[in-house]
């Protein structure tokens, strides 16, 4: 590996060990949570009489609090249930309490009591905090089936499973539309990109006379070098779609902050594989066996054409590996199998378009290989480590990102920046000084990330605003207060009456993740510059009593926090409802999307 990529080893294995180390940080993003009674099931068996056994199946990614699960006879009395102990948790919410994660049981002695009334309260480690739930059970003459609710009934305070979340059809809809308007490009061009690898490109004279042997002509050589792609790219297609199918049980393992880290770490090292540090390869002995498959395959053949294009889909040399393992990690997170295998079918496109104008025109076209293509190198570097950043932001706070995008700047400017063991290079180009002025600001901007980051910023287009000045107590933005559905209603109706458009803030005493979002997106002059002409509603469940649960199933809140945004008529648009924790630039995108759609 040549000397541009020298000065930044170090900073690689501080990128690696930083971003793992934060991943114990807070959980934040957002996350398809599910209802309170999917991530807190509860069984209930009453077959032994006077002893009605309790069983909650907990979904991985949350948490029940053990002093939380309490039981209360139709007179007032406390039962004493006797829970197993806890694992100890320095919780955001109570301090160091003891929780259970995947399951816990117990036994409520109900002798003498007409009712039983069952409380508990759990969270989400991704950052929402659910109300207390409570279920009132008879404890004489009736039968377990009749103490659970019937198949499709809604609980009592969750909203309906279908439009739980924040993401629910918001997703989902970017996912197989809008988005895919920039990511279909996106991988073709990655496609092509990975042909330019520093193994992949002086291989394509030599695939290109196996696959079109010789004195074909130049409509022949096109068609079957287009059959060789496009074998390739089916077989990516597949690849894709078996990624994406693995990948939907990825998505609840992704709500936990150590899976991420560990995703984030693999990142990392598929980076410092692009940059030098080492090679990832199939086996030898698979890799024998593949060439010897290829070599045997006659060219100049359609049949023979799609052959080596499957075989070289599974293939591909060592610099393909990190790239193409971290495509296929991004994929995988989806879940999505149509989209992953179209999106591997259209890389893989990308992939046989230089071999298909070598077969077709000659490799007189084609760039000479040098030393430019460790750059190329480079490049897929630098995007596995920006697509780890944008990982572990995750579960990281926002400011913590920031130092993180601040490092992968500086790290940039260290990069291009032409020197060798601390000498000028002489002879400086006119690239060489464009290059140099990208390595200066690449710098300055990432310094001013840092700092941002060490006075509370998030903001990466603004990372020196809270440094310029913060807002003081006197510019406190005038939430009104509601905890029942009537008092919404006439907050409602006043902000109609005045032509006004309503964010209603679902918030808690006990929500520390509010507390986060109040002071990392409420308390920025820009948020509070775009809110001046809204009514502004806060909706207190602290105490979870019935008027804020009918307050939550009437507007199909799970827990604290969730932001609504409605329009001057009193129309939420449903697909801009924010969820768990989120960051300035996600909100004012809401925000500002919400005021087009009036």
């Amino acid at each position: 590996m040549p000397d541009l990529f020298r000065p930044a080893r170090v900073l690689w294995l501080f990128f690696m060990v930083l971003m793992v180390a934060m991943a114990t940080g807070t959980a934040r993003g957002e996350v398809n949570f599910l209802p309170a009674d999917k991530a807190f099931a509860l069984q209930i068996d009453q077959s032994t009489g006077t002893t009605v056994r309790l069983s909650w199946t907990i979904a991985p990614g949350y948490y029940l609090y053990r002093d939380r699960i309490e039981a209360m006879t139709d007179s007032g009395a406390t039962v004493v249930l006797p829970l197993p102990p806890g694992q100890l948790k320095d919780d955001p919410n109570f301090g160091e309490v003891q929780v259970f994660h995947q399951a816990v049981s117990t036994e409520a002695k109900s002798s003498g009591a007409r009712e039983l009334t069952i409380t508990w309260q759990g969270c989400a480690e991704a950052g929402l905090c659910y109300p207390p739930q409570s279920r009132t059970l008879p404890v004489q003459g009736g039968a377990a089936s009749e103490l659970v609710a019937p198949p499709g009934a809604p609980p009592t305070n969750v909203a309906d499973p279908a439009q739980a979340t924040d993401s629910d059809y918001g997703i989902s809809q970017i996912l197989a539309s809008r988005s895919l308007v920039w990511t279909i490009p996106l991988f073709l061009v990655l496609g092509i990109g990975l042909a330019f690898t520093p193994c992949v490109l002086p291989m394509l004279p030599i695939v290109s006379g196996m696959v079109v042997g010789s004195h074909a002509t130049q409509r022949r050589a096109f068609v079957l070098s287009g059959s060789y792609g496009l074998a390739m790219a089916l077989t990516y297609a597949a690849i894709g779609v078996a990624a994406a199918l693995a990948g939907a049980n990825l998505q609840a393992a992704l709500q936990n902050q150590w899976t991420i880290a560990a995703f984030t770490a693999t990142f990392v090292l598929l980076a410092m594989s692009m940059f030098g540090f080492f090679t990832l390869q199939l086996p030898g002995s698979v890799r024998a066996r593949l060439d010897n498959i290829g070599r045997g395959t006659r060219g100049g053949t359609v049949a023979g054409a799609a052959v080596l294009g499957l075989v070289s889909a599974l293939f591909v040399g060592p610099c393909m590996t990190a790239p193409l393992a971290g495509t296929l990690m991004y994929i995988a997170q989806t879940g999505n199998a149509a989209q992953g295998g179209m999106l591997l079918f259209v890389l893989g496109l990308g992939m046989a378009t230089p071999l298909v104008l070598v077969c077709t025109v000659g490799s007189r076209f084609l760039p000479k290989p040098g030393p430019w293509m460790t750059r190329v190198n480079g490049v897929f570097g630098f995007g596995l480590l920006a697509t780890a950043i944008w990982m572990i932001s995750r579960v990281v706070p926002a400011s913590a990102t920031l130092a993180l995008a601040g490092a992968w700047m500086i790290t940039v400017a260290f990069t291009l920046w032409p020197y060798s063991a601390g000498k000028r290079s002489p002879n400086v180009s006119r690239w060489g000084v464009l290059q140099r002025s990208g390595a200066a600001l690449a710098g300055i901007w990432g310094l001013s990330m840092m700092l941002g980051s060490a006075a509370g910023a998030s903001n990466m287009l603004r990372p020196l605003a809270s440094i310029a000045g913060t807002p003081s107590a006197a510019d406190e933005m005038p939430f009104a207060k509601v905890r029942s559905a009537d008092g919404l209603d006439r907050q409602l109706a006043a902000a109609v009456a005045e032509g006004k458009p309503t964010m209603v803030v679902f918030s808690a005493d006990w929500c520390t993740s509010c507390r986060t979002i109040e002071r990392e997106v409420f308390d920025q002059s820009a948020v509070r510059s775009a809110l001046s002409g809204w009514n502004l509603v806060t909706a207190d469940v602290t105490e979870g009593d019935p008027d804020q649960r009918a307050l939550m199933r009437n507007m199909q809140v799970l827990g604290p926090p969730t932001v609504l945004l409605l329009d001057a008529r009193g129309q939420e648009r449903r697909t801009l409802r924010l969820v768990g924790e989120f960051g300035t630039d996600t909100f004012l995108r809401r925000l500002n999307a919400s005021e087009s759609a009036s």
